[in-house]
């Protein structure tokens, strides 16, 4: 299965793929990563482990259709089956989600639904909740609301700071999403093997 990694910014969980791509955890090849932000670390991880990276950012094109569909000429030409969003802050729009049927999954720092949008981690500490945790989700049109793949949950420590949380939810991230990435991956093959 080919992979594209979508990312804006510092890529930790993009590293936490690749190092579980390189450990043997995942049987997976990553073909390629899109950024929408050319001064993103994320772009220096990639290129580290040499893999093709498209940097293109809506305002760089005529339109966000322009750019959805440039986009997808790329994912194409990599002959990618499933898109991870890893902290990508743009929303997918219906070009991209109409040529990637349930093949794009993003991974959110709160058990959704509740607490979605740019600040999951922050706003459940903020509402004072006993727990939190991590969802791998399909993407749809809405802001994280496709259907759930997996969660998996953290109880908060009353003495935690929000910069604790933060850390407990990135260390759950790293983890998890390799784990999901892994089994999409064996069904993905299972079903490749069924078709022949």
């Amino acid at each position: 299965m080919n992979l594209a990694l979508f990312a804006s910014g510092n890529g930790s969980n993009v590293q936490a793929i690749i190092d579980a791509v390189k450990a043997g955890e995942i049987a997976v090849n990553i073909n390629c990563l899109v950024c929408d932000n050319p001064k993103a670390y994320v772009v220096k991880r990639a290129k580290d482990v040499g893999i093709d990276t498209l940097i293109l950012s809506p305002k760089d094109c005529q339109s966000r259709q322009a750019w959805e569909l440039e986009i997808i000429k790329y994912l194409e030409a990599h002959q990618v089956d499933l898109i991870i969003l890893a902290g990508f802050m743009r929303i997918i729009g219906a070009d991209i989600l109409n040529h990637y049927p349930k093949k794009i999954i993003n991974i959110h720092p709160s058990l959704l639904p509740a607490f979605p949008g740019r600040k999951g981690i922050q706003d459940a500490y903020n509402a004072g909740v006993k727990e939190s945790g991590v969802t791998v989700h399909y993407v749809d049109a809405g802001i994280d609301t496709g259907e759930i793949i997996a969660q998996e949950r953290l109880q908060i420590q009353p003495e935690w700071t929000l910069e604790k949380l933060e850390n407990k939810i990135h260390q759950i991230e790293h983890s998890l999403y390799p784990k999901v990435i892994q089994q999409l991956a064996k069904e993905f093959n299972e079903k490749g093997i069924n078709v022949k």
